[in-house]
């Protein structure tokens, strides 16, 4: 029966076939995540299990035409990605600790990048145009899982404000390496060569990207413009979709990754508005697309050629994916060690900050995908394999290794004071709080009144009602 299913998608009408085949997508992604969730893995593990599992090697139940149609998702999603982290950067939060914690991401992020280099091109013998690809990817950070792990355990102090900023640095410090190395990439193949390069051939596509940069921040300010405080939530969200898959239409037509401008829209648009709703809607809008990228990602993942020697050199893409994974470690750790030891940091956060920037995920994924589509061939496929396999043994262990760090850092052992688990009465007044909050919100949406209700009135009624409320229903924080 699942055979005559298997038949009657790949032969249906092209247009029943792509529906159900989204549809499948979609629904054995969330499928999975509930594995994974008890496994406390995260879901972009999933998404990409999904796809091999869906994919040619296991049930081949996707058409190869919604691989080929849906080349456009990666930058899609991307640019949500980068949106979305664009809103950390701001300037007053920056000013503090700025100084300290670009330094140390810097130095965790080229390190591990020429850690990478060094392996892949003069120990396994690889392409350079490859060996610079792969090195660049190697400094991006997954944040979701460390994010997470912090959530979970309730962690916080130094160790963590220092993870977090460094965390929320790292990806930018990787789309700009990953933007020198294809331009690099992209010299070497036009040179013919392999070995050298004209620079000649690197100044157009540096010059793309900083004119991607300046389009995005533009944006940022077409963006507050458009988007007024009174403008309402579906507009909001509409006027934001359409700017951002505008822009990556341009980002296409100017033969760039679309990742920076997006990054230094959202940059631009928090600075000058501190608006945090509107990136609210679009993480409501983006999990169906974020989802629908991983599992394609998964569906383009050639188990087959792990095992097979790559045409660039004699190693086969098995062995450079185990030793980019173990390299990889090493540098972060080293990095992250030296960058602490540079600033002065304390001995917790040096010895251990390392362990909790290995996952790796999303943005080097959507990277690889750029990677892929723009060195083409074999080459472009060993990229995306590679990558991909690391990434879910990433994911797979980045958590426990993040855990591990804010154990051994004492970011929430029970016994230090700066750590201890939150009391009744305190969630009491974080709920509270929430829910105060969350009534200006409404207030601030609303024509004003003749007579505004005073604001000290609003709270105490609020917060005498809100205990009442949690106490009479039994609520159950956790």
């Amino acid at each position: 029966m699942f055979a005559h299913f298997v038949e009657y998608l790949h032969q249906g009408s092209p247009a029943s076939a792509a529906v159900m085949t989204v549809a499948l997508m979609l629904l054995f992604g969330f499928a999975l995540t509930r594995i994974t969730k008890l496994l406390k893995l995260p879901n972009v593990t999933a998404y990409i299990i999904t796809g091999i599992l869906i994919g040619p090697y296991c049930l081949n139940l996707v058409l190869d035409t919604i691989a080929e149609n849906t080349a456009f998702l990666p930058n899609v999603a991307l640019s949500f990605i980068a949106f979305s982290t664009g809103q950390f950067f701001r300037l007053n939060a920056l000013r503090g600790n700025g100084s300290k914690v670009l330094i140390i991401t810097v130095f965790e992020a080229c390190v591990a990048s020429v850690f990478v280099f060094i392996a892949a091109y003069y120990v396994l013998g690889m392409d350079l145009a490859f060996s610079a690809v792969i090195a660049a990817l190697a400094s991006a950070t997954a944040p979701a899982s460390t994010m997470m792990t912090i959530r979970q355990t309730g962690a916080h102090g130094d160790f963590v404000n220092t993870l977090l900023q460094v965390v929320a640095l790292d990806d930018v410090v990787g789309l700009i390496a990953y933007s020198v190395a294809v331009s690099i990439a992209l010299a070497l193949s036009a040179s013919g060569t392999g070995k050298s390069f004209d620079f000649s051939n690197v100044t157009l596509p540096i010059l793309m990207n900083i004119a991607s940069v300046i389009i995005g921040s533009l944006l940022g300010i077409v963006m507050k413009i458009l988007l007024p405080p009174d403008r309402s939530a579906d507009n909001r969200l509409i006027i934001s979709v359409a700017i951002l898959f505008g822009f990556c239409g341009i980002s296409e037509m100017l033969g760039v990754s679309p990742l920076l401008g997006c990054m230094f829209m959202s940059t631009v648009y928090i600075n000058i508005t501190d608006d945090d709703r509107l990136f609210k809607q679009l993480n409501y809008f983006s999990p169906p697309i974020l989802l629908l990228f991983f599992v394609r990602s998964g569906v383009c993942f050639n188990l087959g050629a792990l095992t097979e020697g790559n045409s660039e050199g004699a190693s086969s893409l098995l062995t450079i994916g185990i030793v980019y994974f173990l390299v990889r470690i090493v540098g972060k750790y080293a990095g992250a060690f030296a960058g602490c030891l540079i600033t002065g940091k304390n001995k917790l956060v040096r010895n251990y900050l390392g362990l909790a920037l290995i996952p790796q995920a999303g943005v080097a994924i959507g990277l690889a995908e750029l990677g892929a589509r723009t060195l083409g061939g074999e080459t472009g496929s060993a990229l995306r394999t590679v990558i991909l396999a690391s990434s879910v043994l990433y994911e797979l262990i980045g958590p426990a290794c993040a855990k591990l760090s804010l154990a051994l850092s004492h970011s929430y052992d029970k016994d230090n004071k700066e750590a201890q688990a939150v009391s009744p009465q305190d969630e009491d007044k974080i709920i509270i709080n929430s829910l105060i909050e969350r009534i200006r919100e409404i207030q601030r949406e609303l024509p004003e009144h003749t007579q505004p209700v005073p604001a000290e009135a609003i709270n105490v009624n609020v917060q005498q009602k809100a205990l009442r409320h949690l106490h009479s229903n039994n609520i159950n924080y956790h």
